[in-house]
């Protein structure tokens, strides 16, 4: 894997793994707390920036795997 398409790779994992991420912890705001003009489903702290460190350190276990699985040789993605 050259290192475009490992970059590539990591991208799309790091994507896919964000959004999995993104609804744990979620705690809904309270109705006497609503705002006017704010959504009644917007999260009350969403801890953005826990959940992007998460999320890279995640991408970069899967990304090292699926390297690791597409160096060995042990699935073969060329033909």
């Amino acid at each position: 894997m050259g290192w475009i398409s490992g970059v590539a790779v990591y991208i799309v994992i790091w994507w896919l793994v964000i959004f999995m991420v993104l609804p744990w912890g979620v705690q809904p705001i309270e109705r006497a707390d609503i705002e006017k003009g704010h959504a009644p489903s917007a999260p009350l702290r969403p801890h953005m920036l826990r959940k992007v460190i998460l999320t890279t350190l995640i991408s970069a276990v899967l990304w090292l795997i699926a390297y690791v699985v597409m160096t060995s040789g042990a699935i073969s993605f060329r033909t």
